[in-house]
């Protein structure tokens, strides 16, 4: 129970300041602001992608929700990203990172599958 605060706090430290990132607001942000947040979002990143892969499944049940739980991000991310090219393509500025982002994904998930099948 420790464990899921501690990754539920820094999953929520993590989406507030891309969120501020963002700039939803269309605050002014000084350029050292903009740097110091972007440290933290890296380390809070760092942080979180450490939880992702520390993770150890106790029995079948835990591996079942931790695959649910992996496969769930990797569809509503790669749907995120479909639609933004989609948007993007529509009006004509479609920004190269978001079709790079959904190639990088596509590649590791089958990479990843592909190899897993081969070692286990």
């Amino acid at each position: 129970m420790k464990n899921s605060i501690r990754e539920i706090s820094v999953a929520i430290i993590l989406i507030v300041l891309a969120i501020i990132l963002w700039n939803p607001l269309s605050l002014w942000m000084p350029n050292m602001v903009v740097v110091a947040l972007i440290v933290a979002l890296i380390v809070a990143f760092g942080f979180f992608a450490s939880f992702l892969l520390g993770e150890r499944a106790i029995d079948e049940r835990d591996l079942l929700h931790r695959t649910l739980a992996g496969r769930s991000a990797f569809l509503a991310g790669s749907g995120v990203l479909i639609l933004g090219i989609v948007i993007e393509e529509f009006l004509h500025v479609l920004d190269p990172w978001l079709v790079a982002a959904l190639v990088v994904m596509v590649v590791v998930k089958v990479a990843t599958r592909i190899l897993s099948a081969h070692r286990y």
